[in-house]
C-alpha cells in the first residue's frame, strides 16, 4: 500500500485517466473528489460487491408497483451521474 500526504486542493493521479483530489479536511474526516472515465466503477469500501452466492441469498424479489413506475425518473443501471 502506498501512503501519501496531500493538502486541500492537491491531486493524486492514477494511471493516465484517474485523478483523486483532496476537497476538504475537517477534523478526522477527509472529502475526496474522484475524476475517472464512465467505464471505471468507483465504490466505497463498505459497499463493495458481494460474491455472486451472497448476492443471490440476499436478493429479495420485488413485484412491479408504483415504485417501478417513475416515468422520466426511471432507475436504470446504465444511467450514471455526470461529473460536476
Amino acid at each position: 500500500m502506498l501512503i501519501l500526504s496531500r493538502k486541500v486542493g492537491e491531486r493524486i493521479v492514477i494511471g493516465s485517466d484517474i485523478t483523486v483530489v483532496v476537497s476538504r479536511v475537517n477534523g478526522d474526516r477527509v472529502t475526496l473528489g474522484l475524476e475517472a472515465p464512465p467505464e471505471v466503477h468507483i465504490l466505497r469500501g463498505e459497499l463493495r460487491p458481494f460474491g455472486e452466492k451472497e448476492r443471490a441469498e440476499k436478493t429479495v424479489p420485488v413485484s412491479p408497483g408504483r415504485h417501478t413506475q417513475r416515468g422520466d425518473r426511471s432507475l436504470s443501471a446504465d444511467r450514471r451521474r455526470s461529473p460536476r
